[in-house]
């Protein structure tokens, strides 16, 4: 009887502590392909920002300890969000799990596993899941000189259709991201045919040409159809059925890059990707900008526009929102290289109830990000809108321009030496239901 027990307790000992029958060893093909496909190939593709490429095994073994040091440190995949205090759809970070197969997969040796191989999809040119039904490009690349100086360029790019276009994805494409800090756009419609959308500049330097010449587009921006950009890391905006913008016939889109500083001079050439579709657009999707360079600038506390040197400053804006319930799809933070940390929320009612938006703890100028919500956040009427920003002028600012450091100025300008506070929204008046729509 007694070895009886012993049996039946070894026996269970055994079952306890054995692997699962149908555990399999972590491989490219069956795991990490995928993870490296979602994750990180939007970015380490030809053309993109990302030093290198990851889109065959190759690519991706090659570099497995290297992968693992950064994806065990957080460094990457960027995402410089507090998912604590919103969640966002597009969250390019990877859970606890895909970096405990990553860890997995390398300490054993990277096996590239059983056929069929994976084959990552990365479309050339575009993040979206297709091809573009249009690009509008401009007319000559640009070089960039190897100077160390940072450009800013504005490109006129005429476009006549057919007819208008339902909209319902967008991207900024670039051949050479690897040189550009960031990208806006502001599609322009211009039905009057007696302006001439072709005669005017194709580029106007704002770095190191007259400024005053930017004034031959002002007869375009009597209306805005729409305001998007780009920044590393982003991909494209899209919107679920029934939403989007419509692309007119005619008109001008006004491109603004800004290029870093580089040591070696470097050619690019940029444009827009549209995606239409046949479903119409019932409900107009917009755009606003609020704090430096949008409503409110007139409202941040006089003292931002000179904010000193050797210390931390910290500010805030109040917007009241009275005109219409929103449904906010997409948040856009913008601070420089000073910037230490930004928050941004609605406060409602009596009981001042907070509806967060976006907090950035750790602000960093070479990361930044269009959030798109999970599902639409509803901002009622009334609201008032706060952003919080905190800057660091200090020497321990790894990033701060000036050394020593000296005041920042906010002249309203894009230089990256100069400071923002800025939160851009894209949304859609509220309707009954908007915050069960999922955007993921």
């Amino acid at each position: 009887m007694i070895f009886k027990k012993m049996r039946i307790f070894f026996i269970l000992l055994f079952l306890s502590t054995a692997p699962p029958a149908h555990a399999q060893p972590v491989t490219f093909n069956r795991d990490i392909g995928a993870i490296i496909e979602l994750k990180c190939s939007n970015c380490h593709k030809p053309g993109e920002s990302a030093p290198f490429n990851l889109l065959t095994y190759e690519d991706v073994a090659k570099r497995a300890t290297f992968i693992a040091k950064v994806v065990n440190s957080k460094y990457m995949p960027p995402w410089k969000a507090d998912d604590h205090y919103m969640a966002f759809a597009n969250n390019r970070s990877l859970s606890d799990e895909q970096i405990k197969k990553i860890n997995e997969w390398v300490k054993n040796g990277a096996p590239k596993g059983d056929v069929p191989d994976f084959k990552i999809k990365a479309l050339e040119n575009t993040s979206f899941k297709r091809n573009p039904d249009l690009t509008l490009k401009v007319k000559n690349g640009y070089e960039v000189p190897g100077d160390n100086k940072e450009r800013f360029i504005v490109f006129k790019i005429p476009f006549e259709q057919a007819m208008e276009y339902n909209v319902e994805a967008v991207e900024f494409f670039s051949d050479n991201k690897k040189i550009i800090h960031h990208a806006n756009y502001a599609v322009h419609a211009v039905p009057d045919s007696t302006i001439d959308i072709y005669k005017t500049a194709d580029i106007i330097n704002l770095t190191d040409d007259d400024r005053t010449k930017y004034s031959q587009y002002l007869p375009y921006k009597k209306t805005i159809t729409y305001y998007g950009g780009w920044i590393p890391g982003t991909s494209y905006e899209e919107y679920p059925e029934n939403f989007g913008w419509i692309m007119p016939k005619r008109g001008v889109i006004l491109l603004t890059i800004h290029y870093s500083p580089l040591a070696k001079t470097a050619m690019s050439i940029s444009g827009i990707n549209l995606f239409f579709t046949k479903v119409p657009v019932k409900r107009k999707i917009k755009v606003i900008s609020l704090g430096s360079g949008g409503i409110g600038e007139k409202d941040i506390v006089p003292e931002f526009h000179y904010i000193p040197a050797n210390k931390i400053s910290n500010y805030k804006l109040e917007i009241l929102n009275p005109k219409e319930n929103e449904s906010v799809f997409y948040v856009w933070p913008h601070m420089h290289l000073i910037g230490k940390s930004f928050k941004a929320y609605a406060v409602f009612g009596p009981n001042n109830d907070t509806i967060p938006l976006v907090s950035v703890p750790e602000w960093d100028f070479r990361w930044q990000e269009i959030y798109r919500f999970k599902k639409p956040v509803l901002i009622p009427m009334g609201s008032r809108l706060v952003i919080e920003a905190s800057y660091d002028n200090t020497s321990n600012n790894p990033f701060n321009p000036n050394d020593p450091p000296k005041i920042v100025t906010s002249e309203g300008d894009m230089k990256s030496d100069q400071e923002m506070m800025t939160l851009l929204m894209l949304y859609v008046p509220y309707e009954d239901g908007d915050e069960n729509i999922s955007l993921e």
